[in-house]
């Protein structure tokens, strides 16, 4: 064997050890994003979790929710949003992975590719920056439903927006958020996930002294009206969709807060 050839098989050696080295450490990295879902957390407050019609709930490190298989989506995702969880920090976006905590399935990344639809987050990488893990949690499949890209980028991030405002002048408020899986809705990908017609986001804040909520119904399309236009009684979410949502809240309490479509106790400006 002469020299050269004795070279270029360590070259291609080296090549196959190297990659097979960092395809290790990524697929670690998959595994251990993945699996941290599997056991129940601190982060989020459990008392505040909405009932769950399916029977199938998952906690995370910064965020629960209710998976619908028959949608192959979450009913809702739940979280608290403390002013101390904003942060101006940015991380590279990781790849979208399956969500192994599901454990009738979760929806795989592909049924969005050349759908026309976002992978829309229903708990916001950006409410997840106080550490990379929480951030690189909101990309598993189980956290996204389909939406269109103006819906995505325009009035719903506008909302996302203002929850963050919200945290920040009220030092903290829960959110619940989800798409209406009710009634005839279009499916995209071999799985036929879901395309919600409506999604809501539903808060509650109890830090400020005064306990109060608020509910948005926003059809799944772009608009330029006011996000007040959107408050509806959360009541009439909870009949849309078969979720109690803060079911442990004292009844009258809950009566009165999720009867009422008023937004004067909530600052828009």
């Amino acid at each position: 064997m002469n020299k050269r050839t004795l070279y270029s098989i360590i070259a291609v050696l080296l090549f196959v050890s190297v990659y097979g080295y960092e395809h290790f450490l990524a697929e670690a990295e998959k595994a251990e994003v993945v699996t941290d879902g599997q056991n129940p957390k601190a982060k989020t407050n459990e008392f505040f979790l909405p009932t769950s019609t399916t029977g199938q709930v998952i906690h995370h490190n910064g965020y629960s929710l209710s998976y619908s298989e028959k949608d192959e989506q979450a009913e809702w995702v739940a979280y608290e949003l403390k002013k101390s969880d904003l942060s101006n920090r940015n991380f590279k976006r990781p790849y979208f992975e399956i969500d192994s905590a599901v454990k009738t399935g979760a929806a795989h990344w592909r049924n969005y590719k050349k759908s026309g639809y976002d992978r829309g987050h229903l708990c916001p990488a950006a409410d997840r920056l106080y550490s990379k893990e929480a951030h690189d949690e909101t990309f598993l499949t189980s956290n996204i439903s389909p939406q269109e890209h103006n819906f995505n980028a325009g009035i719903w991030n506008t909302l996302e927006q203002k929850v963050r405002y919200w945290a920040q002048k009220y030092d903290g408020v829960f959110v619940v958020t989800g798409g209406v899986l009710k009634g005839e809705m279009k499916t995209i990908g071999s799985e036929n996930v879901s395309v919600p017609n409506a999604f809501y986001k539903v808060l509650i804040d109890t830090n400020s002294g005064k306990t109060k909520m608020i509910g948005f119904l926003v059809p799944h399309e772009n608009s330029r009206k006011p996000l007040y236009d959107f408050v509806v009684p959360v009541d009439s979410i909870e009949k849309l969709t078969g979720i109690d949502f803060f079911p442990e809240l004292e009844d009258d309490l809950e009566n009165k807060l999720e009867a009422s479509n008023s937004y004067k106790d909530w600052a828009f400006n």
